[in-house]
């Protein structure tokens, strides 16, 4: 297999790994949630009333310039709220399940024996198109362009990050159903990247149509971007699309069965969990449903994701479509006396501010406290330390405030996404939000250039 060696990086050691101890969630009278907000530059369309009746699989939204790509609630029951911020603007339609878990059905059939056409018409009208994002810009992938290839990584290697082999390991014919479905989208190849530094599943080693890549080195080695980077870049004019493994499991499901089944497992991980585990849930589940009685007293920081690009969301808001893990930190906002003098025996730092450096197997309590105010640039190349990419990236970023397209193409902002800059932001003395500066440009790309 080619593999892609990395040296630059970060590995962040917290405690809250999530063990293979597998649960299933309560969904029954539960609420779950589809959030407008966690599609970039999607504008909504409402498709149904407050109180009306839904299966799962029946549409709630759709894009407003794409009518075709389709949002369907991901259980039965009533569309109890449709909850909107300033300006009017949609934030979550939110079902409450009725336990019996109904389906609309849609056509079943082997992908192989479906022409593309089809193939599209069913992603688009079940609400799984959405699970494709294309590159760049890290947005939905747009219905009306062919990719040159389609990557799925199958590791994950943020912190705590949920373990994919445990999760798919009995999703085998999901999975090849999915990868059949993929490869009617475009001429290109499937990409399937998966760990060097540890066995895979035979799920992804027994996989069909794909091309197989290994990936090595520190987080940010599990990233798309990073794979995508190194395998087959992105210029000018190009697109590329990638997939959650899990998410070409639900795709396999659809045509295996007919239904949207948007069953997957989820990682319940964090310090302040009592008892970091997988659960298996369905996609939108309220995060209080899945931490009930599992978490410590105090005040702490609730994210949808992980702790480098994940959503802060209240206890009782919900998981984002494109989220598996649940993450569960202290907030952070004490006041700490002379914390910048003491020797930080428990504080985690990349470089050798704190004595804890001498304990490199150590793992840590980390808070969501930025410990520093924002500050100018600083070129120090501490981002270029943990980015394997060959890119510039506080030019980068400043192409992207001064607003200059043609500098921001020149410097490769077609080819990465908000996490593969996360830990730049991570290890940023200044306190810049980087991740928010880099959609930004996203936007004012789509603005300008369609």
């Amino acid at each position: 297999m080619p593999q892609i060696k990395i040296k630059k990086g970060l590995n962040i050691p917290l405690k809250g790994q999530a063990e293979k101890i597998l649960s299933q969630g309560k969904t029954e009278g539960e609420l779950f949630a589809i959030k407008p907000t966690d599609f970039p530059s999607l504008v909504p369309k409402v498709a149904i009333k407050e109180g009306e009746t839904v299966k799962a699989g029946d549409t709630l939204f759709y894009s407003k310039y794409y009518p075709e790509v389709k949002f369907t609630s991901p259980v039965s029951g009533i569309l109890k709220e449709i909850n909107r911020g300033e300006r009017r603007k949609i934030l979550e339609f939110i079902v409450e399940s009725d336990g019996k878990q109904e389906y609309k059905k849609f056509e079943a059939g082997n992908p192989d024996d479906l022409s593309s056409e089809k193939v599209k018409e069913i992603l688009l009208s079940s609400g799984t198109w959405p699970m494709l994002r294309q590159r760049p810009f890290d947005i939905i992938a747009n219905p009306e362009t062919s990719p040159k290839a389609i990557f799925i990584s199958a590791f994950d290697t943020s912190p705590m990050a949920p373990d994919y082999d445990f999760i798919m390991n009995d999703m085998a014919v999901d999975f090849q159903y999915g990868i059949s479905a993929l490869k009617k989208l475009t001429t290109g190849n499937i990409n399937l990247v998966t760990s060097a530094e540890y066995s895979q599943s035979k799920v992804f080693l027994n996989a069909k149509g794909v091309d197989f890549h290994t990936s090595k080195g520190p987080h940010p080695a599990g990233n798309v971007g990073v794979h995508i980077h190194h395998l087959n870049p992105i210029n000018k004019g190009e697109v590329v699309w990638h997939i959650n493994p899990q998410d070409v499991a639900i795709i396999g499901r659809l045509f295996k069965t007919g239904t949207f089944d948007a069953r997957k497992t989820i990682a319940v991980t964090g310090s302040e969990v009592l008892k970091p585990a997988y659960i298996k849930t369905i996609s939108g589940i309220c995060i209080n449903a899945v931490l009930e009685k599992n978490v410590t007293e105090g005040n702490h920081r609730y994210i949808s994701g992980n702790v480098l690009t994940g959503k802060k969301v209240d206890k009782k808001g919900f998981l984002g479509y494109y989220s598996n893990q649940i993450t569960v930190i202290p907030e952070g906002d004490e006041y700490e006396f002379m914390g910048w003098a003491l020797p930080g025996i428990n504080k985690f730092s990349k470089s050798r501010a704190f004595f804890s450096w001498l304990m490199p197997d150590k793992e840590y309590k980390m808070n969501a406290n930025l410990h520093g105010g924002e500050r100018p640039f600083t070129f120090s190349e501490e981002y270029e330390k943990v980015l394997p990419m060959d890119i510039l990236p506080v030019h980068l970023l400043k192409a992207i405030i001064v607003e200059d397209i043609d500098l921001m193409e020149q410097l490769g902002i077609y080819e990465v996404g908000e996490e593969d800059l996360a830990l730049c932001e991570f290890v940023c003395t200044s306190k810049i939000e980087v991740q928010k500066i880099l959609r930004q440009g996203f936007n004012l790309m789509i603005k300008e250039l369609g």
